[in-house]
């Protein structure tokens, strides 16, 4: 249902393999966690990207929540695209970032295991959170906030 959904609306390949991807990562780390909702987050990593469709900046995932909640997504589904970017972008960023003012920090498990399985997925390749870091370093001006956020989320979800 969710490929159809990303192919109806031109996601480039590449992006719906990244998406593949990201879904078996998001379910080899939600194995940790009994009581993730692996049904949730199959449908939130298979669509996080699917803002990729109209745009390749940073705003694909408030453009992305727009298109889902098009095809009748809940609020859960919405709020991991949403909230898939990086470790997540505080409200203070969010006003440097040309994004509505707010917290785009992922909150339930499920929203952080996929923004996590995201970080760990370059195009469909799995990378370590070192690989991250400097991809970060290079391509961020202050880079610092991001990568503590990061970290936390590794331990909390890669070392638990």
């Amino acid at each position: 249902m969710e490929i159809e959904i990303l192919k109806k609306e031109k996601t480039p390949q590449n992006v719906i393999d990244h998406s593949i991807a990201v879904c078996k990562k998001a379910s080899k780390i939600a194995q940790n966690f009994p009581e993730a909702d692996l049904e949730l987050i199959r449908k939130g990593a298979l669509l996080h990207d699917i803002g990729r469709s109209k745009t390749h900046g940073i705003r694909h995932a408030v453009v992305g929540v727009e298109i889902a909640r098009e095809y009748g997504y809940g609020e859960d589904v919405l709020n991991i695209i949403e909230r898939h970017i990086g470790a997540g972008i505080t409200k203070e960023e969010s006003k440097y970032l040309d994004l509505f003012e707010k917290s785009y920090v992922p909150e339930t498990l499920e929203e952080k295991i996929v923004a996590h399985a995201d970080n760990l997925i370059s195009g469909t390749e799995e990378v370590d959170v070192d690989f991250v870091i400097k991809k970060w370093k290079s391509r961020m001006e202050y880079p610092d906030d991001n990568i503590k956020r990061l970290i936390k989320l590794d331990e909390e979800l890669m070392q638990g």
